[in-house]
């Protein structure tokens, strides 16, 4: 039963390091990369898609990203959802390829990144906490129910903060490699 609890938290602080990792892959480095685009809602005929879902979003080279609309009719659009995104982008349209270009990182933009990159390793942090305090709180529920020991409980908790260590260290090493590449020139 014990273990059921341990490997439960263990699933749940795997899919929140997951989550950590797909959310840091939209934070912007030096290199021009499709994923810093994946967080852009386009409308689309009224309804707000994923701008993936309407048009094919590639790198051209290191410095540029082209976004090649499946409609005509959604250039306007995307430029706009683009540029209503934070990211500090300005898309150029010709034809029907938008380009991105990607101005340089200033080491004051880099810096404000790092601090970004910080927030979000400490929600992640959280979500692991939280995780860690669930699993407890069913272990204690275990005990009052009489399902296990006052010394099974204990040893069920030391088991649950050491998987708790373990995932907080990776949230560290995850975050200390996304800051080596945002402040690499």
């Amino acid at each position: 039963m014990i273990n059921d609890v341990v490997n439960e938290a263990k699933q749940r602080m795997t899919k929140t390091i997951e989550a950590l990792r797909n959310e840091l892959k939209g934070v912007r480095t030096g290199r021009a990369n499709t994923n810093l685009l994946d967080g852009i809602m386009v409308d689309y005929y009224g309804a707000s898609s994923a701008l993936n879902q309407v048009a094919n979003v590639a790198v051209q080279d290191a410095r540029t990203l082209t976004v090649t609309p499946w409609e005509k009719t959604m250039i306007e659009p995307i430029e706009k959802a683009i540029m209503a995104s934070n990211l500090g982008l300005n898309p150029i349209s010709a034809g029907m390829v938008i380009r991105i270009p990607l101005p340089p990182l200033t080491e004051e933009r880099r810096k404000e990144m790092v601090k970004m990159v910080g927030q979000i390793a400490e929600n992640s942090k959280i979500s692991i906490r939280n995780i860690r305090r669930d699993a407890n709180s069913q272990l204690k529920a275990m005990e009052s129910a009489k399902e296990i020991t006052e010394d099974d409980l204990r040893g069920g908790e030391k088991q649950v903060q050491e998987v708790t260590d373990k995932f907080v260290t990776q949230v560290d090493e995850v975050v200390a490699e996304k800051e080596h590449e945002l402040m690499d020139i």
